[in-house]
Formats: C-alpha cells, structure tokens, sequence
C-alpha cells in the first residue's frame, strides 16, 4: 500500500514543501528511510516504531520504504516523526482519512507525546503560502505559530489527540490567532533618566538612534558606556509588524525563542563577550544557523571592549553592517540571513583606561595607547558613524537626586525623526538614513550655503575618506529630522562633525 502526506523542511531561513510517502510490500520486514535524510532524521524510524507500539496499534509488520521528497534537499532535524507515523498508519489502512490540504510536524516521543521543534514559523508561513489549509504541530510550538493567519493550526500533545481528529471522533479546535496590538510581551528596559550626567553623549545616542547609525563610545572604565549601551533600544522606535515577524523568524531557525512566546515585539540587543568567534558572530554550522550579528536584527548589537575582540571577528562585520545582510557559505550550501543592526562598540583609550585624564594618570608604557587602538581597523572604524567621547562623571552629578529626561521622552522624538524617514523613502527598501545609498545622500542632503562651505573646510583638515563624507551628511540629516527642518543647516554640520572628531589619524598619545 502507498500514502503520501505533507510536512515542511527549513534551509536557512527558507522554508520547503517535503512530501512525505511510504510504501509498504511483501518481503523480508525491513524500514528504510530515504531522501536525503540525516542522521537524526534517520532515528526517527525507531521512534516511530515505538509510538506507534506504545499507542495500541500495530507496526506494519513488512518492507516499509519511506522516500522524503524532494530527495536533493538534506532533511534534518526530528520534525519528520509525525508525518512518518501518519503516512505509514495511512498505508498500513488504521487510519483512513484524507490529509491532502494537511501538513505535520513534530518530534514523537517514545511513548507517543508530541515535543516541540525549532523553525516553525518560517514552515507554516510557507504552508499557507503553498495552499495548505491546516498545520498539525507540537502543543509547545503553537504560540509562535499563531501569528500566520488564514491557515488553521493545531496544536498537538500526544499522538493519540491527532488521531482521534483525523478519525472524526473528537475533533479538535484550532488555535485563534491574535492581532498585532493584543500581543505585550514588552518586557521592563533600563531608562535613560537613571543615567547622571553624560548629557552629550546621551544627545548623541538620540541621534544615533533617530538614523539608525553605529555608535563608537570611547571613555575610561566607570564613565558609564555599558549603562548607556543598555539603554538605547528603550529609545528605539516601535517595530513594525513586519519586523517583528522576521525578527521572530530569525529566533525560531536559532531555537532561541523562548516558551511561549508568539512574537517578538522589543527590539532584541545582544552582547557577546568578546572571546565570541567569527563563526558565533556571523554564524556557523554545517547547515549554518544565524550568529548573534543575526540575531540583533532590528535591534542593537552591542561589542563591549571592542580592540579585546579577535581581528578575525571584528572583520567579519564590516560588509554585514554596511549591507545588511550576512552570506554564509558551506559545503551543504551558501545561506544568507538579514542582519540590519544598530552597531554600538565600547572601548578604553588604552589598557589600563585612564588615557588623556588630568585627575588619574596613565600607567601604560609609551605607545601603548596608539597600539591599544590600532587592534580596531581604520576601515571598520569608517564604518561607525558616530564615535564619541565618554567621559567620567563629576560627583555633583553623581549625588544630584533629580532624574534626567525619561526614555519614553527621548523615543517620542525619535518616533517623530523616524516618521519624516518613512515618508522620505517611502517606495524603497529603506527605512532610516544610516541606510541611504550614495544616489539618496545627494538627492535628499540638500545644505545652505554656510553648511557647504563649513564641510568642505572639515573635510580638507580632518582628512576625511569619501565613505566619512557620507557619514557626516547622513547624521546632519538625522540632526536636522529631530529639529523638522527640510534643509541641512550649518548647526546641524557642526554637530554632526563633532561626532566624527576621533578618526584614526588624532589617535596617537
């Protein structure tokens, strides 16, 4: 007997349809399980056989072929358990239904419950987009797959539960999905008004955060730039639906989505230690899975003591951030993820920190400081556009009781900046103006006559490189947004400027 049933395979980010068909005939009892299976798929066929024992029905006892089409496509992982088990108890006829408008996925236990797998969100987007009608899959996966509408989901506990509804004898209900708004699950953030002092670079943190722009903070240890680092996706803008679905994409590929969470909705910031490798910042696998470049995707990736990194890793991020996207290659194949992401990089001037202090003298030899920060590259340098100086907090700002001004305040304005920025690119692919290609900076950065000649000085004395140019006009736009002024003005040159002060060549002690 022959019976065919859908499930789902992910490659990277991009799911496929899997036919999944079995074939029982006469011979010697023998299971082989092909297309392309690896081996944790190829255990599935003791796990079935188990299940299958344990839910009082019988395992088909002959030559039983079970081919996962399409066959050049590497299945992997323990999502083929249930469809395994329904294709053969549809050809071994103790089941009889019919299951052409369904999809299942889901690892079977032993003793027949159904556990919860990774990806699923991406599969059942594709599900609905191919034509299926309704998904069968684990009851601890149904929150993230609640947020596809126009497909029924089901979730599923145990073996039994799924074969009871396919035998119409108690019938299960699918899961509602929830509108955008109803989803909260924004949880507490860290507030700018707990911040004393460091008015400037706060100043300079709304701005980055008005852009989209990378941030390089540079101050002694205890100025504050983890403090201030943690703070800014709580003056981010609001995620859009669609960000927060591909977002939730990414961290459901990962496994990182954490139980019983249906959609992400807070900007994600991620900071990794700085022993992190290159393949755990772009990510790395065998079949690759996203790195934490990925994982900041809509958010903040945070590098703390950046010249600490290894060479290698600070490298890998110099094309993702500038096109955010990320290309990995393998021998299983060559995978792209997105990985637009807020860059925020924190260092001291030096070893020991205390650099350029008039209050705390330098105990690093001479020299030390300029090779200290000759680890970090002049082009990924190039690369962030705003580098600011932290300095230490004075004790009459330390024991000031009053709070500073609220992120809520801060992410207003930033709404506000962000709003002009949609309307500008409306029609493209971009959606900030750190993001602008070089044909938008010449369209859009329109400067008074003042401002003209205020860059052209700036740019002759500091010696600035043509992607440095971009980088000035881009942040004087994003100035000029938060003051709703159509033209770049030469306030708006001047303060953009002063974010650009500490290029490599001022870097010598």
């Amino acid at each position: 007997m022959f019976s065919k049933v859908y499930s789902m395979g992910l490659f990277g980010m991009n799911a496929f349809m899997v036919e999944v068909e079995a074939d029982l005939s006469s011979g010697l009892p023998r299971f082989d399980l092909v297309g392309l299976p690896d081996s944790s798929v190829n255990e599935s066929r003791e796990r079935v056989r188990s299940a299958i024992k344990n839910c009082g029905l019988d395992f088909p006892i002959s030559r039983i072929t079970v081919n996962l089409a399409p066959a050049d496509f590497k299945k992997e992982g323990s999502i083929y358990d249930l469809p395994i088990l329904v294709a053969l108890l549809l050809a071994s006829e103790q089941l009889k239904c019919k299951t052409n408008d369904c999809a299942f996925l889901g690892e079977v236990s032993l003793s027949g419950d159904v556990r919860h797998i990774k990806g699923v969100l991406p599969m059942v987007i594709k599900a609905k987009n191919a034509g299926i009608l309704s998904v069968f899959l684990p009851y601890d996966n149904i929150a993230e797959a609640s947020v596809v509408e126009g497909i029924d989901v089901f979730p599923i506990k145990h073996v039994k539960e799924l074969l009871s509804h396919l035998n119409k004898e108690n019938l299960l209900t699918p899961y509602v999905a929830k509108s955008f708004e109803e989803y909260n699950n924004i949880e507490p953030m860290p507030d700018f008004c707990d911040v004393k002092g460091q008015f400037e670079a706060k100043r300079a943190l709304e701005v980055a955060a008005a852009g989209g722009h990378n941030v390089m903070m540079i101050g002694p240890p205890g100025s504050g730039k983890s403090m201030l680092a943690k703070r800014i996706p709580s003056i981010l803008p609001d995620m859009s639906f669609e960000e927060a679905i591909e977002t939730t994409e990414i961290y459901s590929v990962a496994g990182a989505l954490k139980s019983g969470t249906s959609l992400i909705k807070q900007r994600p910031f991620r900071s990794p230690h700085h022993t992190v490798s290159a393949a755990g910042l772009s990510g790395g696998g065998a079949i690759p899975k996203p790195g934490e470049i990925s994982l900041s995707h809509n958010g903040v990736l945070f590098l703390d003591e950046l010249p600490e990194f290894a060479r290698s890793s600070m490298e890998t991020l110099r094309q993702p951030i500038e096109d955010g996207t990320i290309t990995i290659s393998r021998a299983a194949g060559t995978l792209s993820y997105p990985c637009s992401v807020m860059l925020i990089c924190a260092m001291n001037p030096c070893p020991c920190g205390f650099f350029g202090l008039p209050n705390r003298p330098c105990t690093c030899p001479n020299g030390a400081a300029a090779k200290y920060l000759s680890r970090v590259s002049g082009p990924l340098l190039d690369r962030l556009d705003i580098h600011i100086e932290v300095a230490p907090v004075e004790f009459d700002q330390l024991s000031d009781e009053t709070y500073g001004e609220k992120s809520e305040q801060i992410r207003k304005r930033v709404n506000e900046a962000r709003q002009l920025q949609r309307k500008r690119f409306k029609g493209t692919e971009i959606n900030c103006n750190a993001r602008m290609t070089s044909s938008m900076v010449r369209e859009f950065c329109k400067l008074t006559p003042i401002a003209k000649k205020l860059l052209k000085d700036a740019f002759e004395r500091l010696g600035m490189s043509a992607r440095a140019y971009d980088k000035v006009l881009k942040i004087a736009l994003t100035i000029a947004d938060l003051d709703h002024s159509d033209i770049i003005d030469s306030q708006h040159i001047a303060e953009a400027i002063q974010y650009r002060s500490l290029d490599r060549k001022f870097w010598k002690d």
